[in-house]
C-alpha cells in the first residue's frame, strides 16, 4: 500500500489539541507501518518548519523519532514542502533519511503514473501568494533570516504561520478555485491521479480518464489517501487499517 498525507499542521496550537494530533498521527504511523511499501507527505505537515544549521523547532520530537524509524525499518519517505513548512535545509535528508521537495513531483508506481503536489499557487485569484513565494523560498532571503537568533525566527515563523492560515481561510477564491482545473489538465496530459492537499477539504474528483484527490486535512476529522495498486482510495483516520 503506498500512503499520502498533508495539511496535519503541528504546532497549529500549544495546548492539548495539537498534542492529541499528534499522538493521532503517531498511531497512524504505527498502525500503517506493517502495510506502507512508501509514505508521501505531501506537504505542510507542520504549521512552521524554520532550521538552522544547529537548530531545529523542538517540539516535533516524537514524529520526527517515529519518521526516523519508519526510514530505517526500510519504508521510503518523500516529503513534499506545503506554504506553512517551507523553511527546510538538509536536517530531513542527512538526519531522517527522507528526501525534501520543494516542488511538485511525477512519480510512476505500479504501472499507474501520479502528480503529487501541495496545490499551494493553483488556485484562481492567487496571483499575490506566487508572487509571495517566491521571496519566502528564495535561498538569499533564507540566508539572511537565519541572522535572526533561533528562538525569535522560529517565533516569527510561527506567527506568520498563523497570519498566513488566517487570510487562506477567508480569502475568496471565485467560483472555479483552480486546484481541480489544473488536476484535469494533468489528467488531460496522461497522469492517472493527481493529488493535492493545501485547501483543507478532502474530496474526489473522478474525470473520464483520471482522478484528481484532495488529501484535506488534521485539524478537523483527519483524512488520508491510499494506492491499493489499481486505484486510490480517500479514508478517515479513525477508520484506517
Amino acid at each position: 500500500m503506498i500512503y499520502f498525507i498533508s495539511d496535519v499542521h503541528l504546532g497549529f496550537d500549544k495546548g492539548e489539541s495539537d498534542k492529541a494530533r499528534e499522538n493521532l498521527l503517531i498511531e497512524f504511523l504505527d498502525k500503517i507501518e506493517s502495510s506502507c511499501e512508501k509514505l508521501f507527505i505531501v506537504g505542510d505537515l507542520f504549521d512552521y518548519w524554520f532550521e538552522y544549521s544547529s537548530v531545529i523547532p523542538r517540539n516535533y520530537i516524537r514524529t520526527l523519532s517515529k519518521l526516523l524509524a519508519l526510514s530505517q525499518s526500510g519504508i521510503p519517505i518523500e516529503y513534499l514542502i506545503g506554504n506553512h513548512d517551507f523553511g527546510h535545509v538538509d536536517f530531513f535528508e542527512k538526519e531522517l533519511g527522507i528526501p525534501v521537495f520543494g516542488d511538485d513531483i511525477e512519480r510512476e508506481i505500479k504501472g499507474k503514473k501520479f502528480y503529487i503536489s501541495h496545490g499551494d499557487g493553483k488556485s484562481n485569484n492567487d496571483i499575490g501568494y506566487r508572487i509571495l513565494k517566491k521571496i519566502l523560498r528564495n535561498k538569499y532571503c533564507q540566508r539572511l533570516y537565519r541572522l535572526l537568533h533561533p528562538d525569535w525566527g522560529i517565533a516569527l515563523a510561527s506567527n506568520s504561520s498563523r497570519k498566513s492560515r488566517h487570510y487562506t481561510g477567508k480569502k475568496d477564491f471565485g467560483l472555479s478555485e483552480g486546484m481541480s482545473e489544473f488536476a484535469k489538465s494533468k489528467i488531460d496530459a496522461g497522469f492517472d491521479f493527481v493529488i493535492m492537499g493545501h485547501r483543507h477539504r478532502a474530496e474526489v474528483i473522478d474525470f473520464s480518464n483520471g482522478k484528481y484527490i484532495n488529501l484535506g486535512d488534521w485539524l478537523g476529522p483527519a483524512t488520508y489517501a491510499v494506492f491499493d495498486g489499481n486505484d486510490v482510495h480517500l479514508k478517515k483516520v479513525d477508520g484506517c487499517c
